[in-house]
């Protein structure tokens, strides 16, 4: 990519949650934008958002949106991911892709700044930002990599958003019917039976994703194999469960790492302190440690509850938590976009 003073952008998916907060990180961040142009699907065209004191229109996406942008941000799902992409390079844009649809292509970089810059010098044209889950734990993995990463078991606890905004209403729209005695159950949330759904609101649900042949779900799988790819640890093992529960921002995670070597609290904590935008947040006896609310909003990774096992000297286990949508998602996205302009030439 061209060196430039400034740079000319698009986002495809504007009008979604991620896709905001894509336009408000870069305004938020200073990137230095010459103009950019919102791009989504014709039903949402139209729809007027602000950057900078100024009224931008959505438009609808179509091959010209694209003419003369350097780079462009997409955020609307992983079949306009495919479509588009390709359309998008062609016209010389670089794309850094929020979704699932070129994560594990062997010619794609997938990318944390934090932890694999380095991967960025050999795209062709299509960068893809990891899976929301997958970017705050490799964060925390990488700095402490030097330990021997031998095995990783994760729990999540996945806030709705993660599904977007129609998972956020419905949740509402739960609390509000549970709270009134009416029936608390959308059509949102994992189908149980042909004809049920399971209730989100003051629930627990053990499915993030649709279920695979071997047992886990497709987010479980995300983690399994994106970290794998972003970590360059191919033979690293995982072992993922993935949970939704009711929060609307923020996803927690609870780790347990095993490393090829006798590992102490002590040097786990010195390493997590000074990790690129890792907060340690370490203090069980104040009630100091993450939780979603304490990330909402922030670009950091939280990591705290930081204890050894209590049979296994190479055992240490933490909880993890970020911001699904920002450092999830648009943040990450920034990241990369501010990781290319500093690469230019």
């Amino acid at each position: 990519m061209e060196r430039k003073n400034r740079y000319r952008m698009a986002i495809l998916g504007a009008t979604g949650a991620v896709g905001r907060r894509m336009l408000s990180t870069l305004e938020r961040r200073g990137v230095p934008v010459e103009d950019i142009r919102l791009l989504a699907s014709p039903r949402s065209a139209g729809t007027t958002i602000s950057f900078r004191g100024e009224d931008l229109v959505v438009e609808a996406v179509s091959p010209e949106s694209f003419e003369g942008v350097d780079i462009a941000l997409f955020s609307a799902g992983a079949s306009a991911s495919a479509e588009w992409a390709p359309v998008a390079v062609e016209r010389g844009a670089v794309v850094i892709d929020n979704s699932s649809a070129f994560r594990m292509h062997e010619d794609v970089p997938l990318v944390v700044p934090e932890v694999n810059p380095h991967a960025l010098a050999h795209h062709r044209g299509i960068i893809a930002n990891p899976n929301c889950s997958t970017i705050q734990l490799v964060v925390v993995l990488h700095a402490l990599r030097e330990f021997g990463l031998e095995h990783v078991t994760i729990s999540t606890y996945q806030a709705v958003s993660g599904m977007g905004q129609r998972a956020i209403d419905a949740l509402l729209e739960e609390v509000q019917r549970t709270q009134a005695g009416e029936s608390d159950v959308t059509t949102v949330f994992p189908v149980v039976k042909q004809d049920r759904h399971v209730p989100m609101a003051f629930n627990v649900v053990p499915q993030c994703d649709i279920f695979l042949d071997n047992g886990y779900t497709k987010e479980e799988m995300k983690l399994v194999n994106e970290s794998r790819k972003i970590l360059e640890l191919p033979s690293l093992r995982v072992t993922p469960t993935a949970v939704r529960v009711p929060v609307l921002y923020g996803h927690a995670e609870s780790v347990s790492v095993r490393f090829q070597q006798p590992v102490t609290v002590e040097q786990v904590r010195e390493r997590l302190a000074n990790a690129e935008n890792v907060v340690l947040v370490d203090d069980p006896a104040s009630y100091s440690y993450p939780h979603p609310r304490l990330a909402e909003g922030r670009g950091e990774t939280f990591v705290g509850r930081i204890r050894q096992d209590l049979d296994d000297p190479c055992g240490v286990l933490m909880f993890i938590v970020a911001d699904n949508l920002l450092k999830g998602a648009a943040w990450n996205a920034v990241q990369i976009a501010e990781k290319l302009m500093e690469m230019a030439r």
